[in-house]
């Protein structure tokens, strides 16, 4: 197998696992070939090598760097913008993490304490049910949150990563 089909291949599973994770396929696709070039690319070439629409490419891009995966270059006598991706496997997924957490535990989170502090009536035995569910869904999302807080510090961690290399 050459190389641009190798790298075909990683963009179509990174595109399908990006879909799987609930991330648009064409933002995974996007990520996945700035992965897996050694050089900055234009919204042109990114096009071109992945068949996307100027729209798509710019609107995924800016989601990209809001994630912190991509970052925006300027090249002196170009008029082009380039981008090019974080390459750090560790700093990819903590800033995945990072931004799982703030788009979907973060809510979570405030929507349970809301409800929380909100006198809630009805049936007896609905409105206990519906507060133990609420209990529950609190201890999950705190657990998650602190999950979610040792991934992100995991890469820092000199002792997990000799740990991870023994094991390996």
């Amino acid at each position: 197998m050459n190389i641009q089909e190798a790298r075909l291949s990683f963009i179509q599973t990174w595109g399908a696992l990006g879909s799987a994770w609930g991330i648009p396929r064409s933002m995974a696709q996007i990520h996945a070939l700035l992965l897996t070039t050694h050089k900055d690319l234009s919204t042109e070439e990114v096009m071109e090598e992945i068949q996307l629409s100027r729209g798509n490419v710019n609107i995924n891009m800016r989601e990209l760097i809001n994630w912190n995966l991509v970052k925006k270059q300027h090249k002196l006598g170009e008029r082009k913008e380039f981008f090019t991706a974080d390459k750090n496997i560790w700093s990819i997924a903590q800033n995945i993490v990072t931004e799982r957490k703030r788009r979907e535990l973060v809510p979570v989170h405030d929507m349970i304490k809301d409800l929380k502090q909100t006198k809630i009536e009805g049936p007896i035995e609905e409105v206990k049910h519906f507060q133990t569910l609420i209990d529950d869904l609190e201890e999950f999302v705190v657990q998650m949150d602190k999950l979610s807080e040792m991934a992100i510090k995991l890469n820092k961690n000199v002792l997990f990563k000799n740990m991870m290399k023994m094991l390996s």
